[in-house]
């Protein structure tokens, strides 16, 4: 998904937050979400990845975004 929150009101970014935490729940596929909203990845990243230029920067388990700093290397 590229930027499904892109030009969307806040409380139907919660919405789209719990259907692609639900499809991912399912265990029957993977999802790969591209996102500049920090805060919505990182509640629903089970792995990160950051990408500059090209090559991987950063990666890891979603639960450790905040201790890996990531939201500095995504910041604009």
């Amino acid at each position: 998904m590229d930027e499904p929150t892109e030009g969307i009101q806040p409380n139907i970014i919660k919405d789209i937050g719990k259907v692609i935490r639900m499809l991912a729940d399912r265990g029957n596929m993977g999802i790969v979400l591209v996102e500049q909203y920090y805060d919505f990845a990182e509640e629903l990243a089970d792995r990160y990845v950051v990408m500059e230029r090209g090559e991987v920067i950063a990666s890891g388990p979603g639960s450790e975004m905040q201790a890996k700093g990531v939201r500095q290397l995504v910041a604009i």
